[in-house]
């Protein structure tokens, strides 16, 4: 924006004044400096100022784009060498594999022996609202907010340590590292008052993300802005182009004065499959007296009752402007406009004029470069319906007069900021409504909710285009977002790396990172590069999709491929984790398959899982609230934690051996949180149970290959015997004196919540009915009847309370059952053990492919191939069973994975 200068002090951005040039002089601005010979210190040297600092390290990123090999790296985008350089800020952001992460590791790095760090699990219930500028400046499928994040790294972490997220996504993860150092008073009030020791102070991060859109976010959310400066530029932009194309986005008012339009409704055009003439949906369907959309509704022509989801579309031979050729296109009619005149608001249906002004700009090809590409076509998710409506250019997801307003803008932006980070945030304001309520997936809603309509946004997690599209006036929206989106740039330190490419193949020095705070893909919920595929086009940088994580058939990718996937992501974050510190996993699925291969995964990196709780975002979004009943509003956060040196060296010696388990079990219960409290009431905390103390420790000696040598009721009788028990849980003798005075201090002890979906939850449900008072078998059989035999998986043999009780619990003299003495629990299980074998065997007698099987039985079986090495018969077993057996268990899951890779599948 300044006069035209040989000297590059104007990519000073943060220190420019922005003021109205002089009349004439053929500039937006006059630009007003402050100290430019201020010296930069970046990566231990030191540069005259800022721009020298840019101009140094994109240079040796142009030499490093040169280098075939670089580009080979899993996830490099897709882009040339110029417009990567045209979104990178390096050091600190690079729209590609970033080649100074390692220097930024290392710099000032201060490495801490596992003696000085003493850290529990964060065992607390975080919930944290979305209405911050922060949370709220830029659209993305996925987010979690920063002031959440802050608590994890506050507890984990001190001042100056590194933070690492391998999914950044926006980058909340780096805006809640820098914020510890810089908290609004609010925030920093309601932190102390949960964590009165807490030490403030700048974190550094690392973030990394497959995608470029996602990185591009983070870049700015955590990049040093000054707002005003931002909101000042913007304003006079958006005014320009509003002065070049206001014209197309008023309507009349009256004979002699004209209103701006707000918004305009465009409807579907299908065919009557009864008289073959065109209904316009809005016409047929939408009734806003009554407000209701109608369906089934009748044909207008020939009365015919219609449903919208069975007709055929009504399309036109249109010449594109833009790819100079002759497209089929899905019909739209404008059929609504709301607009405002004399400060009040009105609607009206189009005349003949409001007709001309839309369609006006559709002939003509844009006076700026807008995205013109053709949408990938191969492995596409979204492909199918988005032919439907022939919907085939990047370029048409846009209504025509809001595609010239906004290559304008794309094109002034790239114009007038001439340094990176000022002009990437002008961009972000535009990206941040680009992908939304400024393309033809806007949607127009008529229900119970909203009467006389409203305008809904797009669909979430999806390309659908709606039967009734928005066309929303672009300065408007835009006016009104930019307040939203300045709100949110911060005065920071640059104390963040951020890097595009996949986590597979990042990285970072061995043993270097602090702390890791992830949140990875959801499986199939969420097509992250198609959906990111829009405003990408407008970077022209992509995503590179074959070391996405998700399931697809489009991609060839199920729940194995998935998993697999996240384990090489975990095993580099184990590999960079310090020995003994902490790795908290956000997740958030209501499938239980992909739930147990997130755990799998980061069992087979080599963690150890230590806690899992809920992360509440307190808002549930409009899908949640109204559309889908099962829909998980609460996400999950795992906590685990990579194994000590001397865990693992003691192990090494010690494997396979009983004083292993123990060893293993000491350190372990060291780790877990003694207490949890919440609401006055203190909770189980279920890693603690005896169950899941085994599970864990039988995974610990399965991922590194090594023989179990206890069986379960071995391990539950030493446990008692070695161990102090309360409410069913296990502690060191130094932790139960702890929990024993906290049990004085609250009122309620809480409930550890069971439900039945399998022989072990049944086992245990039975066990609580039994340990409060014997019971005879017709006392407890229609408990059991009522409350678990209900809820058994599909695939789940329904087991028969009299076997379960048989094999698990005693009989006494009068008839009823009871929870069997310690002493005679090896003796029950070593009979349980050799029924579930003999059960095994039939099953490997049954050559044919077995559609109801009893879990614990297959689970007996593989345990005993695991220990005689007979990894073969777990691999066939397992290929003979549904995929959901396998999948939805973890330790059938464990024995399968690790007994394939054995096998060398």
């Amino acid at each position: 924006m300044a006069k035209k200068s040989s000297n590059k002090q104007n990519e000073r951005f943060f220190e420019e004044k922005l003021v109205p040039a002089k009349p004439g002089s053929g500039e937006l601005f006059d630009v007003r400096h402050g100290d430019e010979s201020r010296p930069v210190e970046c990566l231990g040297m030191t540069f005259p100022n800022d721009v020298a600092r840019r101009v140094h390290f994109t240079d040796l990123l142009r030499k490093k784009l040169k280098d075939p090999t670089f580009r080979k790296i899993d996830g490099f985008p897709l882009g040339s060498d110029e417009d990567i350089l045209a979104l990178s800020d390096p050091p600190y952001y690079t729209a590609c594999p970033n080649p100074f992460l390692t220097a930024f590791v290392e710099h000032d790095l201060t490495p801490k022996t596992s003696d000085e760090y003493d850290c529990e699990p964060f065992a607390t219930d975080v919930s944290e609202g979305k209405n911050d500028p922060i949370y709220n400046a830029h659209s993305y499928h996925t987010k979690v907010p920063h002031k959440a994040i802050m608590r994890y790294i506050l507890h984990y972490t001190r001042p100056g340590d590194l933070v690492f997220d391998g999914f950044c996504g926006t980058g909340m993860t780096g805006v809640a590292a820098q914020t510890c150092g810089h908290p609004d008073p609010e925030t920093k009030a309601s932190v102390e008052k949960d964590f009165p020791q807490v030490k403030w102070g700048t974190r550094r991060s690392v973030l990394c993300d497959l995608s470029v859109l996602p990185t591009f976010i983070a870049s700015n959310l955590n990049q040093s802005l000054d707002p005003g400066t931002i909101a000042k530029m913007f304003a006079v932009l958006l005014r320009e182009a509003e002065e070049k194309y206001g014209s197309f986005f008023v309507t009349k008012h009256s004979a002699i004065s004209t209103g701006t339009i707000n918004y305009a409704v465009w409807s579907d055009v299908f065919l009557c499959p009864n008289c073959s003439k065109e209904v316009v949906f809005w016409d047929a369907a939408v009734d806003l007296n009554a407000g209701e959309q109608i369906d089934p509704f009748p044909c207008p022509h020939c009365q015919t009752s219609l449903k919208k989801r069975v007709l055929d579309r009504a399309f036109s031979q249109t010449h594109d402007p833009i790819t100079l050729k002759v497209e089929k296109r899905a019909k739209r009619k404008m059929v609504w406009i709301s607009y405002s005149y004399g400060g009040e608001r009105f609607t009206k249906k189009p005349d003949a004029d409001d007709l001309r002004k839309a369609e006006e700009l559709a002939s003509q090809r844009p006076g700026s470069w807008v995205p013109s590409g053709e949408l990938p076509k191969e492995d596409r998710f979204f492909k199918d319906g988005l032919h439907l409506v022939s919907l085939t250019n990047y370029h048409s997801f846009y209504f025509p007069r809001t595609l010239h307003v906004l290559g304008h803008l794309w094109a002034r932006i790239d114009e007038e900021a001439k340094s990176i980070p000022l002009r990437n945030a002008l961009r972000f304001v535009l990206t941040s409504m680009i992908d939304r309520n400024l393309t033809i997936r806007n949607r127009f809603v008529v229900n119970e909710h909203n009467p006389q309509g409203r305008i809904n946004g797009p669909l979430a997690n999806t390309l659908y285009i709606p039967g009734l599209s928005v066309e929303q006036s672009p300065f408007e929206a835009l006016k009104y977002k930019c307040k939203d989106v300045v709100a949110a740039f911060r005065k920071r330190q640059r104390a963040y790396c951020i890097t595009t490419q996949s986590l597979s193949s990042l990285e970072l020095p061995p043993c270097s990172v602090d702390y890791i705070f992830v949140d990875p893909p959801f499986g199939h919920n969420i097509m992250y590069s198609e959906l990111n595929g829009v405003t990408e086009s407008w970077l022209r940088v992509s995503t590179a999709n074959r070391k996405e994580a998700v399931v697809s058939d489009k991609q060839a990718k199920g729940v194995p491929e998935y998993m697999d996937l996240m384990e090489e992501c975990f095993a580099r974050c184990f590999a960079a984790l310090k020995l003994g510190r902490w790795m908290t996993v956000e997740f958030h699925n209501s499938q239980n398959s992909i739930w147990l291969a997130i755990q799998e995964a980061i069992g087979r990196a080599g963690f150890v899982v230590a806690d899992v709780r809920t992360l509440d975002k307190q808002k549930g979004t409009i899908n949640q609230e109204f559309y889908t009943a099962g829909a998980v509003k609460q996400d999950l956060v795992i906590t685990a934690y990579k194994p000590t040196k001397e865990l693992e060296d003691k192990f090494s010696i010690e494997a396979g051996s009983e004083h292993g388990v123990w060893e293993f079990v000491r350190c372990h219960l060291s780790q877990l949180p003694i207490h949890a409290e919440k609401s006055g009431r203190l909770q189980v905390v279920a890693e603690r149970q005896n169950y899941l103390l085994f599970d864990r420790m039988v995974a610990f000696h399965v991922q590194r290959g090594v023989a179990v040598p206890l069986s379960a009721g071995e391990f539950y009788t030493t446990l008692r015997e070695r161990y102090p028990e309360r409410d069913g849980m296990y502690f060191l003798p130094d932790q139960v004196n702890e929990y024993d005075q906290k049990r004085l201090e609250v009122k309620q002890i809480e409930q550890f919540e069971l439900f039945v979906s399998d022989e072990k939850s049944a086992i245990r449900w039975v066990r609580r009915q039994l340990s409060q008072t014997p019971m005879t078998y017709q006392q407890v059989s229609p408990l059991y009847m009522q409350e678990a035999q209900r809820v058994w998986e599909k695939h789940e043999q329904p087991l028969e309370l009299r076997t379960i009780l048989e094999q698990n619990f005693v009989e006494d003299e009068k008839g009823k059952w009871c929870v069997p003495d310690p002493k005679n629990e090896v003796h029950l299980e070593q009979l349980r053990h050799r029924a579930l074998l003999k059960e095994f065997q039939q099953y490997l007698d049954t050559k044919a492919k077995l559609k109801i099987v009893r879990t614990e039985a297959l689970l007996a079986g593989f345990k005993d191939c695991w220990q005689k090495k007979d990894y073969i018969t777990i691999v066939q077993m397992a290929k003979r069973v549904p995929d959901a057996v396998i999948q939805e268990d973890p330790a059938l899951l464990m024995y399968y994975d690790n007994a394939s890779m054995l096998k060398g599948e």
